[in-house]
Protein backbone atom coordinates (compact mmCIF):
# COMPACT_ATOMS: atom_id res chain seq x y z
CA UNK A 1 0.00 0.00 0.00
CA UNK A 2 2.24 2.88 -1.05
CA UNK A 3 -0.56 5.62 0.37
CA UNK A 4 0.57 4.59 3.55
CA UNK A 5 3.34 6.04 5.54
CA UNK A 6 6.07 3.76 5.48
CA UNK A 7 6.76 4.32 9.09
CA UNK A 8 2.95 3.22 9.67
CA UNK A 9 2.82 0.24 7.40
CA UNK A 10 5.63 -0.92 8.84
CA UNK A 11 4.60 -1.10 13.01
CA UNK A 12 2.98 -3.94 14.15
CA UNK A 13 0.50 -1.90 16.29
CA UNK A 14 -0.67 -1.66 19.97
CA UNK A 15 -2.72 -5.04 20.71
CA UNK A 16 -4.77 -4.27 24.16
CA UNK A 17 -6.39 -7.27 26.27
CA UNK A 18 -8.88 -9.85 25.44
CA UNK A 19 -12.32 -7.88 26.27
CA UNK A 20 -15.08 -10.97 26.08
CA UNK A 21 -18.44 -9.21 25.75
CA UNK A 22 -20.77 -12.32 26.59
CA UNK A 23 -21.59 -14.87 28.95
CA UNK A 24 -20.16 -15.50 32.48
CA UNK A 25 -16.15 -15.16 33.10
CA UNK A 26 -13.77 -13.51 35.38
CA UNK A 27 -11.98 -10.82 34.07
CA UNK A 28 -8.81 -10.71 35.41
CA UNK A 29 -6.28 -9.59 32.14
CA UNK A 30 -6.34 -5.77 31.93
CA UNK A 31 -5.96 -4.18 35.65
CA UNK A 32 -10.05 -3.08 35.97
CA UNK A 33 -11.08 -1.78 38.96
CA UNK A 34 -13.86 -4.84 39.93
CA UNK A 35 -16.28 -3.23 41.76
CA UNK A 36 -18.45 -0.82 40.40
CA UNK A 37 -17.96 2.73 40.48
CA UNK A 38 -19.57 5.27 43.24
CA UNK A 39 -22.98 5.72 42.64
CA UNK A 40 -23.01 9.42 42.74
CA UNK A 41 -21.68 9.19 38.87
CA UNK A 42 -24.87 7.96 37.74
CA UNK A 43 -26.57 11.09 39.35
CA UNK A 44 -24.23 13.57 37.70
CA UNK A 45 -24.48 11.89 34.48
CA UNK A 46 -28.08 11.83 34.32
CA UNK A 47 -27.91 16.03 35.24
CA UNK A 48 -25.87 16.41 32.74
CA UNK A 49 -28.39 14.61 30.29
CA UNK A 50 -31.14 16.42 31.50
CA UNK A 51 -29.57 19.65 30.85
CA UNK A 52 -28.62 18.90 27.43
CA UNK A 53 -26.43 17.44 24.89
CA UNK A 54 -26.94 19.89 22.40
CA UNK A 55 -24.14 22.08 23.10
CA UNK A 56 -20.13 21.23 23.41
CA UNK A 57 -18.65 20.18 26.28
CA UNK A 58 -16.03 22.77 28.30
CA UNK A 59 -12.94 22.18 26.35
CA UNK A 60 -10.98 22.30 29.30
CA UNK A 61 -13.38 20.28 31.83
CA UNK A 62 -12.91 22.97 34.52
CA UNK A 63 -15.40 21.38 36.43
CA UNK A 64 -12.85 18.35 36.69
CA UNK A 65 -9.45 20.67 36.73
CA UNK A 66 -10.66 22.33 40.09
CA UNK A 67 -12.02 19.37 41.44
CA UNK A 68 -8.99 17.62 41.04
CA UNK A 69 -7.00 20.35 42.37
CA UNK A 70 -8.39 20.44 45.83
CA UNK A 71 -8.18 16.47 46.02
CA UNK A 72 -4.34 16.51 45.00
CA UNK A 73 -3.50 20.10 46.07
CA UNK A 74 -2.12 21.28 43.02
CA UNK A 75 -3.38 24.50 41.06
CA UNK A 76 -5.99 23.71 38.31
CA UNK A 77 -4.05 25.21 35.76
CA UNK A 78 -1.74 22.33 36.39
CA UNK A 79 -4.18 19.79 35.31
CA UNK A 80 -5.15 19.02 31.35
CA UNK A 81 -7.78 15.85 30.80
CA UNK A 82 -7.58 13.41 28.20
CA UNK A 83 -9.82 11.04 26.98
CA UNK A 84 -8.04 7.97 28.79
CA UNK A 85 -4.65 8.12 29.86
CA UNK A 86 -3.65 7.24 26.24
CA UNK A 87 -5.13 9.98 24.81
CA UNK A 88 -2.77 12.12 27.45
CA UNK A 89 0.25 10.21 26.39
CA UNK A 90 -0.47 10.50 22.30
CA UNK A 91 -0.73 14.48 22.81
CA UNK A 92 2.52 14.44 24.76
CA UNK A 93 4.54 12.04 22.59
CA UNK A 94 3.37 14.25 19.45
CA UNK A 95 4.02 17.88 21.49
CA UNK A 96 7.86 16.86 22.12
CA UNK A 97 9.04 14.14 19.98
CA UNK A 98 9.74 14.51 16.23
CA UNK A 99 10.76 12.66 13.20
CA UNK A 100 14.09 11.21 13.76
CA UNK A 101 14.37 11.86 17.29
CA UNK A 102 14.12 9.69 20.44
CA UNK A 103 11.89 8.74 22.86
CA UNK A 104 13.23 6.69 25.80
CA UNK A 105 11.53 3.45 28.43
CA UNK A 106 12.44 1.16 30.51
CA UNK A 107 11.73 -2.32 29.36
CA UNK A 108 9.78 -4.44 29.98
CA UNK A 109 7.03 -1.53 30.36
CA UNK A 110 3.71 -0.10 28.57
CA UNK A 111 4.32 -1.38 25.40
CA UNK A 112 1.85 1.93 23.51
CA UNK A 113 4.78 3.70 24.35
CA UNK A 114 7.21 2.17 21.89
CA UNK A 115 3.68 2.65 18.98
CA UNK A 116 3.53 6.31 19.96
CA UNK A 117 7.37 6.82 19.00
CA UNK A 118 6.66 4.40 15.48
CA UNK A 119 3.71 7.21 14.76
CA UNK A 120 5.86 9.83 15.21
CA UNK A 121 8.66 7.86 12.74
CA UNK A 122 10.79 8.85 16.15
CA UNK A 123 13.10 6.28 17.85
CA UNK A 124 12.12 4.15 20.70
CA UNK A 125 15.44 3.35 22.93
CA UNK A 126 14.37 0.61 25.34
CA UNK A 127 16.58 0.34 28.58
CA UNK A 128 16.23 -3.16 29.96
CA UNK A 129 15.58 -3.47 34.06
CA UNK A 130 18.19 -4.64 35.98
CA UNK A 131 17.01 -8.18 37.02
CA UNK A 132 15.95 -6.93 40.51
CA UNK A 133 13.45 -4.14 38.59
CA UNK A 134 15.96 -1.15 39.14
CA UNK A 135 16.81 0.95 35.75
CA UNK A 136 20.41 0.60 34.71
CA UNK A 137 23.08 3.77 34.57
CA UNK A 138 22.13 3.67 30.77
CA UNK A 139 18.42 4.99 31.89
CA UNK A 140 19.80 8.12 32.60
CA UNK A 141 22.59 8.66 30.02
CA UNK A 142 21.62 12.16 28.26
CA UNK A 143 21.76 12.39 24.50
CA UNK A 144 21.78 14.81 22.01
CA UNK A 145 18.35 13.51 20.39
CA UNK A 146 16.43 12.67 23.37
CA UNK A 147 13.34 14.64 23.68
CA UNK A 148 11.35 12.44 26.20
CA UNK A 149 11.55 9.65 28.49
CA UNK A 150 8.37 7.45 29.60
CA UNK A 151 8.94 6.18 33.46
CA UNK A 152 5.56 3.81 34.18
CA UNK A 153 5.36 3.80 38.33
CA UNK A 154 4.40 1.36 39.75
CA UNK A 155 5.69 -0.70 36.33
CA UNK A 156 3.95 -3.24 34.38
CA UNK A 157 4.34 -5.89 34.38
CA UNK A 158 6.37 -6.07 37.50
CA UNK A 159 4.60 -4.11 39.72
CA UNK A 160 8.07 -2.24 40.87
CA UNK A 161 8.33 0.98 41.76
CA UNK A 162 11.09 4.10 42.05
CA UNK A 163 10.93 6.29 45.20
CA UNK A 164 10.49 9.93 44.66
CA UNK A 165 14.17 10.12 45.40
CA UNK A 166 15.08 7.97 42.58
CA UNK A 167 12.30 10.02 40.33
CA UNK A 168 14.06 13.18 41.47
CA UNK A 169 17.36 12.74 40.73
CA UNK A 170 16.48 11.12 37.38
CA UNK A 171 14.62 14.01 36.15
CA UNK A 172 18.23 16.24 37.27
CA UNK A 173 20.10 14.06 35.06
CA UNK A 174 18.20 13.79 32.37
CA UNK A 175 17.88 16.58 29.34
CA UNK A 176 14.51 16.58 28.37
CA UNK A 177 11.04 15.85 30.63
CA UNK A 178 10.54 12.49 32.35
CA UNK A 179 6.67 11.74 32.32
CA UNK A 180 5.83 9.44 35.33
CA UNK A 181 3.13 7.22 34.29
CA UNK A 182 0.83 6.67 37.55
CA UNK A 183 -1.74 4.79 36.03
CA UNK A 184 -1.02 2.47 39.30
CA UNK A 185 -0.19 4.74 41.70
CA UNK A 186 -3.15 5.13 43.79
CA UNK A 187 -2.55 1.71 45.03
CA UNK A 188 1.59 2.84 46.47
CA UNK A 189 2.23 4.04 49.37
CA UNK A 190 3.50 6.83 47.90
CA UNK A 191 3.45 9.29 44.20
CA UNK A 192 4.86 12.04 42.56
CA UNK A 193 2.40 14.59 42.28
CA UNK A 194 4.21 16.82 44.78
CA UNK A 195 7.14 16.66 42.18
CA UNK A 196 5.61 18.59 39.39
CA UNK A 197 5.41 22.08 41.57
CA UNK A 198 9.32 21.10 42.35
CA UNK A 199 10.66 20.08 39.28
CA UNK A 200 9.63 21.68 35.60
CA UNK A 201 10.42 18.66 34.05
CA UNK A 202 8.37 16.24 35.89
CA UNK A 203 5.38 15.50 34.46
CA UNK A 204 2.67 12.99 35.55
CA UNK A 205 -0.34 11.15 34.07
CA UNK A 206 -3.39 9.09 35.94
CA UNK A 207 -6.36 7.69 34.53
CA UNK A 208 -9.81 6.95 35.53
CA UNK A 209 -9.65 3.69 33.97
CA UNK A 210 -7.89 1.71 37.53
CA UNK A 211 -8.68 3.23 41.08
CA UNK A 212 -11.90 4.52 40.31
CA UNK A 213 -13.72 1.64 38.05
CA UNK A 214 -14.01 3.36 34.95
CA UNK A 215 -12.42 1.95 32.41
CA UNK A 216 -15.84 2.02 30.58
CA UNK A 217 -15.94 5.69 30.54
CA UNK A 218 -12.47 6.57 29.23
CA UNK A 219 -11.07 9.73 30.95
CA UNK A 220 -7.47 10.60 32.68
CA UNK A 221 -5.28 13.10 33.10
CA UNK A 222 -2.02 15.23 33.57
CA UNK A 223 -0.60 17.25 35.99
CA UNK A 224 2.54 19.27 34.31
CA UNK A 225 3.69 22.98 34.69
CA UNK A 226 1.51 25.38 33.12
CA UNK A 227 3.75 26.33 30.32
CA UNK A 228 3.72 22.59 28.96
CA UNK A 229 -0.27 22.50 29.41
CA UNK A 230 -0.44 25.24 27.37
CA UNK A 231 1.52 23.58 24.72
CA UNK A 232 -0.80 20.37 25.45
CA UNK A 233 -4.14 22.28 24.53
CA UNK A 234 -2.89 23.35 21.06
CA UNK A 235 -2.06 19.40 20.23
CA UNK A 236 -5.27 18.14 21.68
CA UNK A 237 -8.46 17.50 20.19
CA UNK A 238 -10.93 20.33 20.46
CA UNK A 239 -13.58 18.60 22.66
CA UNK A 240 -11.32 15.72 24.13
CA UNK A 241 -13.43 14.88 26.48
CA UNK A 242 -17.65 14.72 26.47
CA UNK A 243 -19.56 16.14 28.76
CA UNK A 244 -20.45 13.19 30.32
CA UNK A 245 -17.11 11.89 30.94
CA UNK A 246 -16.87 15.20 32.43
CA UNK A 247 -19.74 14.62 34.72
CA UNK A 248 -18.78 11.27 35.75
CA UNK A 249 -15.01 12.13 36.67
CA UNK A 250 -15.70 15.26 38.77
CA UNK A 251 -17.95 13.17 40.72
CA UNK A 252 -15.54 10.00 40.69
CA UNK A 253 -12.81 11.94 42.18
CA UNK A 254 -15.18 14.05 44.63
CA UNK A 255 -16.32 10.79 46.34
CA UNK A 256 -13.21 10.51 48.30
CA UNK A 257 -15.18 7.21 50.57
CA UNK A 258 -16.12 5.34 47.46
CA UNK A 259 -12.09 6.08 46.66
CA UNK A 260 -10.57 5.49 50.05
CA UNK A 261 -12.35 2.26 50.72
CA UNK A 262 -12.22 1.08 47.04
CA UNK A 263 -8.34 1.14 46.81
CA UNK A 264 -8.05 -0.85 50.81
CA UNK A 265 -10.04 -3.56 49.24
CA UNK A 266 -7.62 -4.04 46.05
CA UNK A 267 -4.81 -3.51 48.50
CA UNK A 268 -6.30 -6.36 50.79
CA UNK A 269 -6.79 -8.96 48.45
CA UNK A 270 -3.51 -8.59 46.79
CA UNK A 271 -1.24 -8.59 50.56
CA UNK A 272 -3.44 -12.04 50.51
CA UNK A 273 -3.11 -12.87 46.82
CA UNK A 274 0.67 -12.96 46.41
CA UNK A 275 1.73 -15.34 49.16
CA UNK A 276 -1.05 -17.75 47.94
CA UNK A 277 0.35 -17.79 44.24
CA UNK A 278 3.95 -18.27 45.90
CA UNK A 279 2.42 -21.45 47.43
CA UNK A 280 1.16 -22.61 44.05
CA UNK A 281 4.87 -22.33 43.04
CA UNK A 282 4.90 -19.08 41.10
CA UNK A 283 8.13 -16.44 40.85
CA UNK A 284 6.34 -13.17 42.21
CA UNK A 285 7.95 -9.39 42.99
CA UNK A 286 6.34 -6.86 45.59
CA UNK A 287 3.46 -5.27 43.83
CA UNK A 288 2.53 -1.51 44.15
CA UNK A 289 -0.14 -2.11 41.66
CA UNK A 290 -3.02 -3.84 41.43
CA UNK A 291 -1.89 -6.82 39.92
CA UNK A 292 0.16 -9.57 40.19
CA UNK A 293 3.74 -10.73 38.01
CA UNK A 294 4.14 -14.35 38.27
CA UNK A 295 6.78 -16.04 36.28
CA UNK A 296 8.20 -20.04 36.81
CA UNK A 297 10.88 -22.14 34.61
CA UNK A 298 8.98 -25.93 35.01
CA UNK A 299 5.54 -24.75 33.67
CA UNK A 300 3.95 -23.62 30.38
CA UNK A 301 2.75 -20.30 31.08
CA UNK A 302 0.67 -20.30 28.31
CA UNK A 303 -0.77 -23.85 28.55
CA UNK A 304 -1.85 -22.42 32.26
CA UNK A 305 -3.36 -19.16 30.61
CA UNK A 306 -5.39 -21.15 28.02
CA UNK A 307 -6.98 -23.47 30.34
CA UNK A 308 -8.18 -20.85 32.31
CA UNK A 309 -9.59 -19.12 29.33
CA UNK A 310 -10.92 -22.14 28.24
CA UNK A 311 -13.04 -22.11 31.92
CA UNK A 312 -13.88 -18.74 31.24
CA UNK A 313 -10.95 -16.73 33.69
CA UNK A 314 -9.19 -14.19 31.63
CA UNK A 315 -5.57 -13.56 32.67
CA UNK A 316 -2.84 -11.57 30.80
CA UNK A 317 -0.23 -14.09 29.40
CA UNK A 318 2.51 -11.81 28.64
CA UNK A 319 6.43 -12.31 26.24
CA UNK A 320 9.06 -9.86 26.10
CA UNK A 321 11.16 -12.02 24.23
CA UNK A 322 14.68 -9.62 25.01
CA UNK A 323 14.21 -10.29 28.79
CA UNK A 324 15.61 -12.87 31.52
CA UNK A 325 13.98 -16.35 31.38
CA UNK A 326 12.37 -16.00 27.82
CA UNK A 327 10.53 -13.13 28.68
CA UNK A 328 7.20 -15.74 29.51
CA UNK A 329 4.70 -14.31 32.39
CA UNK A 330 1.54 -14.29 34.04
CA UNK A 331 -0.26 -10.77 34.99
CA UNK A 332 -2.79 -11.36 36.78
CA UNK A 333 -5.57 -8.18 38.21
CA UNK A 334 -6.77 -8.06 41.74
CA UNK A 335 -10.22 -9.39 41.13
CA UNK A 336 -12.78 -9.63 44.69
CA UNK A 337 -11.98 -12.34 47.20
CA UNK A 338 -14.54 -14.69 45.52
CA UNK A 339 -12.87 -14.46 41.97
CA UNK A 340 -9.10 -15.01 43.51
CA UNK A 341 -10.16 -17.35 45.35
CA UNK A 342 -11.89 -19.38 42.10
CA UNK A 343 -8.77 -18.59 40.41
CA UNK A 344 -6.55 -20.09 42.60
CA UNK A 345 -8.50 -23.26 43.02
CA UNK A 346 -8.48 -23.65 38.82
CA UNK A 347 -4.90 -22.96 39.17
CA UNK A 348 -4.29 -25.85 41.80
CA UNK A 349 -6.35 -28.12 39.26
CA UNK A 350 -4.46 -27.72 36.41
CA UNK A 351 -0.64 -27.98 38.29
CA UNK A 352 -2.34 -31.10 39.94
Amino acid sequence: MKEIRKNIAQMPGYVPGEQPQSGRFIKLNTNECPYLPSEKIAAACLETIRKGLNRYPDPMANSFRKAAAEVLDVPPEFIMAGNGSDDILTILTRTFVGENETLRLPYPSYVLYKSLAQIQGARSEEIPFTDDWHLSPAFKTPSSDLKLVYLPNPNSPSGTRLSRAEILELADALPCPLVVDEAYADFSDENCVSLVLEHKNIIVTRTFSKSYGLAGLRFGFVIAHPDYIQQFVKVKDSYNCDALSIAAATAAISDRQWFNETVEKIIKTRNWMRPALAELGFNTVESHANFIWCTRKDWDLKNIYQKLKEQNIFVRFMVYDKWKDGGCGLRISVGTDEEIRILLERIKAILN
